[in-house]
C-alpha cells in the first residue's frame, strides 16, 4: 500500500492517594473520571471532535483510541493528545471529589502492569490489503515484534522479594500466543479478529496488541515506523528468510531479559538466531525497500530507518549512549541507574520502585517525560502546539467526517449515534451515512448531513 491508515489504542491505568480517612476503590474513582464524559455523552463511550474514540474499557481503565491518521508525525500528536485529554478528566475528578470531601490526587499512568500482576494494553492498528493468505504477512511479523522490543520496549524494573531484574518490555511476560483472536484471554502477539473498519472486499485491520505504551514521542515513532516498513516489504512481495520461531512465547520473554541481544533464539527450521540477527535482517530487507520506492530519503522513513540501525548499533556496542535520548527502555534505565547510583540505592529499593511508575505519569508538568522534554534529555519530534491542536482538530481522513460530525451534532444539540463507520441522527428519518473508506475527509453524503443539522431541520 502506497499510503496506510495508522491507529493507537491505549489502556491507561490509574490510581489515586486520598489524605484524611475518606477513601474511593479505584472502579469508583474510574467512575468519577467519567462522568465529566457521561454528563454530555450519556454514555462512558464516545467519539470526540478530533475523530478519536474514548470508554471506560474493562477493569476500569480509561481507554484513547486515535483517530484514523496516514502520517505518523500525526499519529505521534494524537497518541500525546490522549495523555492530555485523559488527565483533563483527572482533573475535573480531582475537583469534584473535592466538592465531596475528598482530598485526593489521580494519577493516570501510561503503562502496561499494576501493582498486583494485571496487564493491560496498547494496542497498534495498520490497514493492509486483504489477502486471501494472512499468513503471508504474520509468519515473518510475529518474529519481528518478538525482537522489535530492542527499539521499543518501555522497560521496566521488575521486582520478586530482594530480586530485581530490568526487563526491556513492559508487556512480554505477559503474552501467551503468537496469533490469537482473543484480546485478554490468551492475550496474543497479533489478535486475528476480523474488523476492518473499512470496505472488508479490500482492507483488513492488522491488530497488533504485544506492543508496551511509550511515553517517548520518538519510541512510538519506532513502533508504528519499523513495522509500517516491514509490512511494505511483505505487501511487495519480496522473498524473506523463514524466520519462524519455534516457540514465540518463550523467546518474547527471553529477549525482554537480553538487553545485548545476543541470546540464541531457536527457530522453527531448527537453526538459530540473536534478536540482533532478526532485526539486522528486517533493517536491511526494509532499507533496500524503502530506497527502491523512493522511501528512503522521505520523511519520516528516513529518521525511522537511520534509529534503526543506531539502535541496534547501541545495542550491539553496547555504547547505549547513541539513543539515551530517544528509545524508551534506555532512557528509563539511564534514570534508575544514575538515581540509584547518586543515593546508593540496592536495585530492589522501593524509591527505584516509585521512579519507574513516576516515569508513566502523564501530567504534562509532573511527569517525568515533560521534565526530560524541557531539559533536552528526551528528543521530541512534535511540539506542545501540535500535541493541542490534535486534542479538538481531526487528521484529514475519515476521521475529519466523524469529528465534523460530532462538533455539529453538540453545538445543535441534536441527538445521534457514532462509530467508526457510521454517522446517524436519531431523530423521525434515522438518517445514517455509512463511510466505509478510512482514507477519505471529503464526503457529499456528509456534507448534506452537516447542512440538514445547522439548518435545523
Amino acid at each position: 500500500m502506497t499510503a496506510r491508515i495508522f491507529g493507537i489504542e491505549t489502556e491507561f491505568g490509574v490510581n489515586a492517594t486520598f489524605r484524611g480517612t475518606s477513601r474511593l476503590s479505584p472502579e469508583e474513582v474510574a467512575r468519577h473520571l467519567f462522568r465529566k464524559v457521561v454528563a454530555w455523552g450519556r454514555s462512558s463511550n464516545v467519539f470526540l471532535v478530533n475523530g478519536s474514540r474514548l470508554y471506560l474499557d474493562v477493569g476500569s481503565h480509561p481507554e484513547y483510541a486515535t483517530a484514523e491518521c496516514t502520517d505518523l508525525l500525526d499519529l505521534v500528536a494524537h497518541d500525546k493528545a490522549g495523555e492530555l485529554i485523559v488527565q483533563d478528566l483527572a482533573d475535573d475528578a480531582e475537583a469534584r471529589l473535592a466538592e465531596e470531601g475528598f482530598d485526593a490526587t489521580i494519577y493516570v499512568l501510561k503503562n502496561n502492569v499494576d501493582s498486583r500482576g494485571n496487564s493491560y494494553g496498547s494496542h497498534e492498528n495498520y490497514l493492509i490489503a486483504r489477502t486471501p493468505r494472512l499468513e503471508r504477512v504474520t509468519d515473518t511479523l510475529v518474529p519481528f515484534l518478538v525482537t522489535r522490543q530492542l527499539m521499543t520496549g518501555a522497560g521496566r524494573l521488575h521486582v520478586v522479594g530482594e530480586r530485581a531484574t530490568y526487563l526491556v518490555s513492559q508487556r512480554a511476560d505477559h503474552m501467551w500466543e503468537g496469533l490469537s483472536s482473543a484480546t485478554t484471554r490468551s492475550r496474543p502477539i497479533i489478535n486475528t479478529r476480523d474488523e476492518p473498519h473499512a470496505d472488508p472486499g479490500r482492507y483488513r485491520r492488522l491488530h497488533v496488541i504485544v506492543g508496551d505504551s511509550t511515553m517517548s514521542q520518538t519510541t512510538t515513532l519506532m513502533r508504528m515506523g519499523t513495522t509500517d516498513l516491514v509490512l511494505r516489504v511483505l505487501e511487495a512481495g519480496t522473498r524473506v528468510p523463514d524466520l519462524a520461531l519455534a516457540n514465540p512465547v518463550q523467546a518474547i520473554r527471553d529477549v525482554s531479559r537480553d538487553q545485548t541481544g545476543r541470546l540464541s533464539i531457536p527457530l522453527a527450521s531448527g537453526r538459530t538466531i540473536t534478536a540482533l540477527g532478526m532485526q539486522h535482517t528486517l533493517l536491511d530487507l526494509a532499507a533496500r525497500h524503502a530506497q527502491g520506492a523512493g522511501l528512503a530519503d522521505v520523511s519520516p522513513h528516513r529518521e525511522v530507518l537511520e534509529l534503526w540501525e543506531r539502535t541496534l548499533q547501541a545495542v550491539e556496542t553496547g555504547d547505549l549512549s547513541l539513543v539515551d535520548t530517544e528509545i524508551e527502555w534506555v532512557m528509563k534505565k539511564k534514570l534508575l541507574d544514575g538515581y540509584a547510583a547518586k543515593h546508593g540505592l540496592a536495585p530492589h529499593d522501593e524509591r527505584l520502585q516509585q521512579l519507574d511508575l513516576a516515569w508513566h505519569d502523564v501530567h504534562p508538568t509532573r511527569g517525568l517525560m515533560p521534565i526530560l522534554q524541557r531539559s533536552g534529555a528526551a528528543r521530541t519530534l512534535v511540539d506542545e502546539q501540535r500535541v493541542r491542536r490534535a486534542m479538538e482538530e481531526p487528521p484529514a481522513t475519515r476521521a475529519k467526517l466523524r469529528g465534523d460530525f460530532v462538533r455539529a451534532a453538540q453545538e445543535h444539540r441534536r441527538d445521534f449515534s457514532v462509530d467508526w463507520v457510521h454517522l446517524k441522527l436519531n431523530d423521525e428519518a434515522q438518517r445514517t451515512v455509512v463511510c466505509k473508506d478510512p482514507f477519505a475527509s471529503v464526503d457529499q453524503r456528509v456534507e448534506e448531513l452537516l447542512a440538514h443539522i445547522r439548518a435545523g431541520r
